[in-house]
C-alpha cells in the first residue's frame, strides 16, 4: 500500500522520538514503512528535506495560541513554545536547530519573534540581532536539558537535574537587556 506524504512524515517523527537522531534513516524509515528506501525520496528530495519537514511538524505540534498583549510577554511565549516543542521529541533541539542553522526550515519562530521586535517599533538594525539572540538562547538551553536529560536517563552520567539553569529566568535577562537597549 502506498504511503502518503504525511504518513511518511509522521513516521519519521515517531523514529526520531522512539529511538532518536541516530537511528532516523533513510533505509531505517523505508524498513518500518515497508517499503525500499528509495520509496521515501518520492516524499522528500532528500534526507536534509526529510529533516527540515520533522523539524517543522515538530514546530507545527507544539504549537500554541498567543495570549500575551505586552511585547515582552509575547517574545517570552514564543521562546517558551519553541522550548517546549523541541523538548517534547527525543533529540528535537538537535534537529530543530541544526535545520534552522543550515537554512532548510524551522524558520517560523524566528519570523515570530521579529515580528513582535517590529511591532515593538525595536530599531529596525536590532530586529535580526535581538530575535537570533533569543532563538541561539532557547536552542542552547533546550540542547542542554534535553542532552543532560537523555544522559541521566541512560544511566551514562550521574547529574542532578536541578543543576540545570533556570530557562525563565535566562530568558528575563536576555529580554530586560532588549528592554534596556530599546528604552
Amino acid at each position: 500500500m502506498p504511503h502518503h506524504r504525511s504518513d511518511v512524515l509522521a513516521h519519521a517523527v515517531a523514529l526520531l522520538d522512539t529511538h532518536g537522531l541516530a537511528a532516523l534513516t533513510m533505509r531505517r524509515l523505508g524498513a518500518e514503512l515497508d517499503v525500499q528506501p528509495s520509496a521515501i525520496y518520492h516524499h522528500f528530495a532528500s534526507k536534509q528535506a526529510l529533516l527540515a519537514a520533522v523539524a517543522d511538524e515538530i514546530l507545527a505540534r507544539g504549537a500554541r495560541p498567543r495570549e500575551a498583549d505586552e511585547w515582552p510577554d509575547r517574545l517570552r511565549e514564543v521562546c517558551s513554545e519553541l522550548r517546549l516543542a523541541m523538548l517534547a521529541v527525543t533529540d528535537g533541539a538537535d534537529v530543530v536547530a541544526t535545520v534552522w542553522a543550515f537554512g532548510l526550515g524551522a524558520a517560523a519562530p524566528v519570523a515570530e519573534l521579529e515580528k513582535v521586535l517590529a511591532d515593538a517599533e525595536v530599531p529596525a538594525e536590532l530586529v535580526p540581532v535581538a530575535s537570533r539572540a533569543l532563538v541561539h538562547y532557547v536552542f542552547g538551553h533546550a540542547f542542554e536539558e534535553q542532552t543532560a536529560r537523555q544522559a541521566v536517563r541512560l544511566g551514562a552520567v550521574e547529574r542532578s537535574l536541578e543543576s540545570l539553569p533556570d530557562f525563565d529566568l535566562g530568558l528575563d535577562l536576555v529580554i530586560d537587556g532588549l528592554r534596556a537597549r530599546v528604552g
